[in-house]
């Protein structure tokens, strides 16, 4: 007999390095309808130490990969025991753990998030269901993206939910399926090019907004082989290190320029994922902080309502559904589609992992 209510945490580290998000969530099965009270939500940043090893990842060995994955599982249990003393967090069911993703090459079928081992379990001595990407590569599927059953559940209302993070992804209904994929690069590029001028991020798209087009770049942008692929598809940091940002290499124009070039990229090809411009999306990620980069989106899909929700939808919202993916898990329910992510069959992933 299922239980109708769950206490989970969801864990969720992304491409754009925020640091580590982690949100205290309550869901409740009311007459077959998933309703979530999301209590306390933190995002722990990463030391420089981290930062730079995450950033640099992509080119480690396969013995430093190893060492990788240990050290981080390590980080991240910490980071998660202190969360649950901090808020005195009782009778857990679960903690529902992405971790975080250094391969991602599903053509080779293969993808590594780190921090998933079962020694997690032990060290914060909870249940803990983690690692959702294998498996669907294993079935011939992308591995990503993941939290679009999270929008089919939890957030029918919108005709489309896009995320801003390292990545842009988008999530709609059509024909009574749903389909999903990664857009195009965002913070990760952004995010690249603030650092270079000592900043973390480009504050609301201030930076930006004082740079101008640079119209043959936004040109090549534009005709990259990626968004002439039809979906089922997603990206991994390994698009941007070997194909993008080469090609804004390229171009021997001010830092400014480079990111409005590219915030411009980034809101045309939005608006050319979405089959019907109309309806009401919700945008959540660190992106939709960057007021520019929303104005422009606009710009180019202006019968659309953009709706940006309160403050720990939009910056917990991965962490709130990869534990809703762990909630599915722990029933035995499915929890990836493969209309989305192109696997041979719909499938409940991930590992369960005890305490003892």
């Amino acid at each position: 007999m299922f239980k109708n209510s769950y206490n989970v945490i969801g864990v969720m580290s992304g491409t754009s390095l925020d640091g580590v998000d982690l949100s205290h969530i309550l869901f409740t099965n009311k007459d077959g309808k998933w309703l979530f009270e999301m209590l306390e939500s933190e995002t722990i940043p990463y030391s420089e130490y981290w930062l730079n090893l995450l950033k640099n990842a992509v080119t480690f060995s396969e013995d430093k990969l190893v060492e990788l994955n240990k050290n981080f599982t390590d980080l991240l249990s910490d980071i998660i025991v202190t969360f649950i003393e901090k808020h005195t967090l009782k009778n857990l069911d679960a903690i529902c753990s992405h971790g975080h993703t250094i391969l991602h090459q599903p053509q080779n079928g293969y993808t590594l998030q780190i921090g998933n081992l079962p020694k997690m379990a032990k060290i914060i001595n909870q249940t803990v269901v983690c690692d959702f990407r294998i498996q669907d590569v294993q079935l011939g599927g992308q591995g990503a993206p993941l939290v679009p059953i999270g929008d089919q559940i939890l957030f029918s209302d919108y005709e489309y939910c896009l995320n801003l993070g390292g990545f842009s992804n988008i999530s709609f209904q059509e024909n009574s399926t749903r389909i999903a994929f990664d857009i195009s690069p965002v913070n990760t590029v952004l995010n690249f090019y603030a650092n270079t001028l000592g900043l973390d991020y480009d504050d609301k798209g201030l930076l930006a907004r004082s740079g101008k087009i640079n119209s043959e770049l936004l040109a090549e942008l534009n005709a990259l082989e990626y968004y002439k692929k039809p979906f089922p598809k997603s990206l991994g940091f390994e698009f941007v290190k070997e194909t993008v940002l080469p090609i804004l290499e390229k171009y021997s124009i001010v830092i400014e320029d480079k990111i409005n070039t590219f915030t411009e990229h980034i809101a045309m090809q939005i608006a050319k994922a979405l089959p019907k411009k109309e309806g009401k999306l919700l945008i959540t990620g660190g992106g939709a902080y960057n007021d520019f980069l929303i104005e422009r989106t606009q710009h180019y899909l202006p019968k659309i309502k953009i709706v940006i929700p309160d403050t720990k939808i939009l910056e917990f919202k991965e962490a709130l559904i990869f534990a809703l993916l762990g909630v599915l898990k722990l029933r035995g329910e499915v929890n990836v589609m493969s209309s989305v992510t192109g696997a041979k069959t719909d499938h409940c992933s991930g590992f369960i992992y005890h305490a003892n």
